[in-house]
């Protein structure tokens, strides 16, 4: 046996013949001859590879795998690996391609650099029941574009692979938040509570939306609005907004303003705004909730 196997001798090697291309193919798992393993050999292809109802262990550089039901394996041409099956007779899908096959858009630099085939990155997931289902259309997809006549087919299944890598992605743990998202995030925060609490109504706030708090921060609002999402799960705009209903209502409750005065020092130029707003985020009119707060006292 070589100990770098093509898509060819691979496909040779199962009994089916030659594969349409040298760069590219897919096949049902089911379709392929039954054997209990297949040996511990790097291949010269990478391999997207959907295991359903599979009971085995999957071996790669010197790692062993459990699998048990569905999962998804990534072969990576830098990695011999192998399977043994445990017991039954697993069903599912597999695509081969090539270096070649792939184009930019399927790639940062190259395949081998995507998390999902990245040496050192363990080459299996397990997908939900949902996941399975979109995955396993996907393939369908990919395998009746093969025999097609059409000319620009190998456009098509490069677009399949690549909606395939896209949903396998979508499976990647969330990747650690970075040590700068956090230190904006701080930096925001700080900003945001050092604007409250409203000394008069005369004397506005100095920041009120999303552009002014990155101007200050020296950062574009996309930006800010990014770190913010990776680090509380709340854009910019969601934090100011709550802050500002906090306020509100703390000035409704404990000031004698007027709701003009207190659309006013919040930054509302006109109090039709800030009524919509605090209905928006509270449930009641400003009106309605100084006259609920009065009933209760």
């Amino acid at each position: 046996m070589p100990t770098r196997e093509t898509i060819t001798e691979y496909y040779q090697r199962y009994g089916r013949g030659e594969p349409a291309t040298g760069q590219v193919t897919a096949y049902r798992i089911e379709d392929v001859t039954t054997t209990d393993s297949f040996p511990h050999v790097r291949r010269d292809f990478y391999k997207i590879k959907l295991l359903c109802d599979a009971h085995g262990i999957l071996s790669y550089a010197d790692q062993r795998v459990a699998v048990h039901g569905s999962a998804l394996i990534f072969v990576n041409p830098l990695i011999p690996y192998a399977w043994e099956r445990t017991k039954g007779r697993e069903t599912g899908f597999a695509c081969l391609f090539t270096e070649e096959f792939s184009t930019p858009q399927l790639r940062t630099a190259s395949v081998a650099q995507s998390p999902l085939f990245r040496v050192g990155n363990p080459p299996v997931l397990f997908p939900p029941p949902a996941a399975v289902a979109r995955l396993k259309d996907l393939f369908e997809q990919l395998l009746a574009e093969l025999p097609s006549p059409y000319p620009h087919k190998y456009d098509v299944l490069r677009n399949y692979l690549q909606l395939l890598l896209h949903e396998s992605l979508k499976l990647l743990p969330a990747a650690p938040v970075p040590v700068a998202a956090e230190r904006l995030q701080a930096l925001f925060l700080d900003l945001l509570a050092r604007q409250f609490p409203l000394a008069s109504p005369h004397q506005p706030l100095g920041l009120k939306n999303a552009n002014e708090f990155a101007r200050q921060l020296a950062v574009h609002p996309n930006h800010l609005n990014k770190a913010l999402q990776a680090t509380t799960g709340y854009s910019t705009t969601a934090h100011i907004a709550g802050r500002l209903a906090a306020e509100a209502q703390a000035l409704l409750r404990h000031s004698n303003w007027s709701i003009a005065e207190i659309a006013h020092g919040l930054g509302f130029g006109h109090a039709s705004n800030f009524n919509a707003f605090f209905k928006k985020h509270t449930g009641h009119t400003p009106n309605g909730y100084r006259r609920e707060l009065a009933s209760f006292s």
